[in-house]
């Protein structure tokens, strides 16, 4: 479509989750109690990581990232979907959208690749235990951060780009509580083919990166732990890893089911039900996956109740 043909939106309106009035007081008071548990759990994960001196390892400082990632990106997105649900006013400046959207795509994109830094991580622990430190230093962990977060906002930065320069000649209500791709690119009257390529290109290069980060890591893994002669060393071993597959089947089953489809495929309502676990519950469960399943964080915590009490 022509550019001069487009109009200067300067907003749009989000039509939300629903629009039953008994059900946004429902809604409202559910996931505001998610996203204070989501808020409370990651917050306290990352000060319990920096405050304890026998959780600063690498295996905790990808995890500590990992609370931050699920922050930023659920704050990108929770609180401006709270405020709708009891607000009447709905809208969103159009650079405003531009931005929810550019956080959200960044600190997803580079959970994603953590996922497999921290599966890299867990294959170096078992792989060579003795050289462990060493192969993952301070340097080493930092370096790897730096290309997850340059990753993740190179991957945002040309979605934002290519999406914001789309013609909205039409509507601006998004039937959606947050800037998301696929409602976009349906509000949007210029061709998406383009758009839907680099989606599939960029983000597909994302996923492949961390999925086969993540098999290949734990094939290695598997074959380490099988050396070890006890059994209670061996199941002691996958313990530690269930945690991180968990994390990884959840997150990666969400992000495939979203956005490797084509647009004609979309179903708004029941992609609303599927953003709404991986913006609010995910990240409320990463902490709380960890936590529950891991005995340095317990202790951590019983720890920091006895000074607390003493």
């Amino acid at each position: 479509m022509d550019k001069g043909n487009c109009s200067s939106l300067t907003e749009f309106i989000f039509l939300g989750i629903t629009n039953n009035p008994g059900m946004k007081v429902t809604l409202f008071a559910t996931f505001l109690v998610v996203y204070l548990i989501n808020l409370f759990a990651n917050l306290g994960m990352i000060i319990l990581i920096i405050i304890d001196s026998q959780l600063h390892t690498p295996m905790y400082f990808f995890l500590s990232q990992l609370s931050f990632c699920d922050l930023c990106y659920s704050t990108a997105v929770g609180p401006k979907m709270l405020v709708d649900l009891v607000a009447k006013n709905k809208s969103i400046p159009f650079f405003g959208c531009a931005l929810q959207f550019l956080i959200f795509c960044m600190f997803a994109d580079s959970e994603c690749l953590l996922l497999a830094v921290m599966a890299f991580d867990r294959y170096k622990a078992f792989g060579n235990p003795l050289l462990y430190t060493v192969n993952m230093s301070n340097r080493v962990c930092s370096l790897l951060m730096a290309g997850v977060y340059l990753l993740g906002m190179a991957d945002a930065l040309i979605h934002t780009t290519l999406t914001f320069r789309l013609c909205f000649c039409g509507s601006n209500e998004i039937n959606h509580f947050f800037c998301d791709l696929p409602p976009l690119y349906l509000l949007s009257c210029s061709d998406t083919e383009i758009n839907e390529l680099a989606l599939f290109i960029f983000f597909g290069f994302v996923e492949l990166s961390t999925i086969s980060g993540v098999l290949i890591s734990y094939c290695y893994i598997t074959l380490s732990v099988l050396k070890i002669h006890s059994a209670e060393g061996r199941f002691k071993a996958f313990s530690t890893c269930t945690s991180h597959l968990t994390a990884v089947a959840i997150f990666q089953g969400t992000m495939l089911f979203m956005y490797f489809r084509p647009s004609s495929s979309y179903s708004l309502d029941q992609d609303k039900m599927t953003s709404l676990f991986y913006t609010l519950v995910i990240p409320t469960l990463n902490p709380l996956i960890y936590s529950l399943r891991n005995k340095d964080v317990k202790e951590a915590l019983k720890k920091l109740k006895i000074k607390k009490w003493f």
